[in-house]
């Protein structure tokens, strides 16, 4: 099962979102939070990708009530 939303604020979407049989794919996903950015730059860009799923798996274990991701 795929379930696809493209999410947008603006004119043009920020990100094209997916979810199939459980994984999250998200494309071309732009943040405009120069804290955040700030806070990534201080690890090599290498490890972005890694440390992004993570912040997001954290994120929406919040929403769900706080539970561990």
């Amino acid at each position: 099962m795929v379930n696809r939303l493209t999410v947008s604020l603006r004119e043009e979407p920020v990100a094209d979102v997916q979810i199939d049989d459980g994984i999250i794919k998200i494309l071309s996903l732009e943040v405009q939070d120069p804290k955040a950015a700030a806070v990534l730059a201080e690890y090599p860009q290498a490890r972005w990708a890694e440390i992004t799923r993570k912040a997001v798996k954290i994120g929406l274990g919040y929403l769900k009530g706080g539970e561990k991701p």
